[in-house]
C-alpha cells in the first residue's frame, strides 16, 4: 500500500504550508500509478548510502522520523518533523522551497527481497500539461501545472533493510551539499553494491591511467581490457580479485601491478576493496555505461569495439598514415 503526505516548503518570503492529514488512493489502478510514479526514479540506482551520526552524537532527525514510521507511528506526525527539518536546512543554505512528499510503502522489492520503505521527495518546479474535458457536446481544453513525467529535483528512498536502513538518493551537483549533508546527513554504505562500483572504478582507473604510464598500450587494447572487465562482472555472481585479474590481464607482471595499484587506490580514498564479494547486477549495469568502448580517430571516425579484439588490427602505411584494419563476417 502507498500512503503519502504533501507539505509546501516556503522560500523567498513565501510561508510554508503543513498539512495535517495523509492520503491513500484506493483502487488497484490508483495504487499501481502511485508506486510507479514514486519508485520509478530509483530503478537504475548504482550506489547505496546510510544515515551518518551527527557531529554532536545526537540522533539524525530524518533517521529518527523514518524509524518512527517503521515502528507504526502516524505518518503525518513524522512527516511534519521531516518537513520542519528541511525548511530549516533550506533557509540555512538559502535554497528554494517546493512541494515535499513523504510516502510510506509496503512491499518494496530490492535485490529480490521485499521490505517496507519511506520515500522523501522534493519538487521545486511543476510542469505544464494540457487537460481536455467533455462538457455536453463540446470539448473543453485548459492548461494546468502539476507533477507528471519529470523526476523529483531531490529524493531519497529509505528502505528498512535489517538493523541499518539503506538509502537510495537522487540529487545533482548543485543540491548535493544541502540535500545529502545538510538534510539527510548520509555516508556511503559498505555493502556489495558500493564494493562492486568501487572495484569497477578502480579497474577503469588502472586501465586508462596507470597502465599507459609504463606501457605503450593502444586505445583499442585499453577498450578491450575495459570490455573484458565488464564482461567478468556480468557473467559472474561472485567476485574473486585474483581470478578476475588473471582472466582480464593474463600477464603476471600486469596482474601484480593491478594488485599493488588496488592497495594504493583503496588507501588514498579510504575504501575497503574486498578481495571477494557478491557482485551487484544493478551497480554493474549503472557503471558499465561509463566504460567507453568508443575508439575516436581524429574528428573523422568513431569505432565501437564491443567484442573480439583480434578482429581489429592497427598499423602504419608506407606514407606514414596510421590505420585500423577491421575484419567481419557479415553486415547487420
Amino acid at each position: 500500500m502507498v500512503e503519502f503526505v504533501v507539505h509546501r516548503i516556503g522560500s523567498g518570503g513565501e510561508e510554508s504550508v503543513f498539512n495535517d492529514y495523509s492520503a491513500v488512493l484506493n483502487g488497484e489502478e490508483e495504487q499501481a500509478f502511485l508506486r510507479r510514479f514514486f519508485l520509478k526514479p530509483f530503478s537504475t540506482m548504482g550506489s547505496t548510502d546510510e544515515f551518518s551520526p551527527t557531529e554532536d552524537g545526537s540522533t539524525n532527525p530524518v533517521e529518527a522520523a523514518c524509524k518512527r514510521i517503521e515502528d507504526g507511528e502516524e505518518l503525518v506526525t513524522c512527516s511534519l518533523d521531516i518537513a520542519h527539518h528541511l525548511e530549516a536546512v533550506c533557509r540555512e543554505h538559502e535554497k528554494r522551497g517546493g512541494d515535499l512528499f513523504v510516502v510510506k510503502f509496503t512491499d518494496v522489492e530490492v535485490a529480490g527481497d521485499v521490505y517496507e520503505a519511506v520515500g522523501i521527495y522534493k519538487y521545486e518546479d511543476k510542469e505544464v500539461f494540457l487537460e481536455s474535458k467533455l462538457k455536453n457536446t463540446q470539448l473543453a481544453l485548459r492548461l494546468g501545472r502539476g507533477l507528471g513525467s519529470r523526476k523529483p529535483d531531490m529524493a531519497c528512498l529509505v528502505v528498512f533493510t535489517g538493523d541499518a536502513p539503506t538509502l537510495f538518493i537522487l540529487d545533482d551537483a548543485s543540491s548535493a551539499e544541502h540535500w545529502r549533508k545538510g538534510f539527510l546527513n548520509e555516508r556511503p554504505k559498505r555493502d556489495h553494491v558500493n564494493t562492486t562500483r568501487n572495484m569497477l572504478e578502480m579497474t577503469k582507473s588502472f586501465i586508462t591511467q596507470e597502465l599507459p604510464h609504463d606501457y605503450e598500450i593502444p586505445k583499442a587494447d585499453q577498450i578491450d581490457l575495459l570490455n573484458r572487465s565488464v564482461q567478468y562482472f556480468k557473467e559472474n555472481t561472485e567476485f574473486d580479485r585474483t581470478s578476475f585479474a588473471r582472466e582480464v590481464f593474463e600477464s603476471d607482471e600486469v596482474v601484480d601491478r593491478f594488485q599493488k595499484f588496488g592497495e594504493r587506490y583503496g588507501e588514498e580514498r579510504a575504501l575497503d576493496l574486498d578481495d571477494r564479494f557478491t557482485i551487484s547486477a544493478d551497480a554493474v549495469k549503472k557503471q558499465a555505461r561509463v566504460f567507453k568502448s568508443v575508439l575516436k580517430l581524429d574528428k573523422n571516425f568513431h569505432i565501437y569495439i564491443h567484442g573480439d579484439r583480434n578482429k581489429i588490427e592497427r598499423g602504419v602505411d608506407e606514407a606514414g598514415r596510421k590505420f585500423y584494419k577491421i575484419f567481419y563476417e557479415q553486415e547487420l
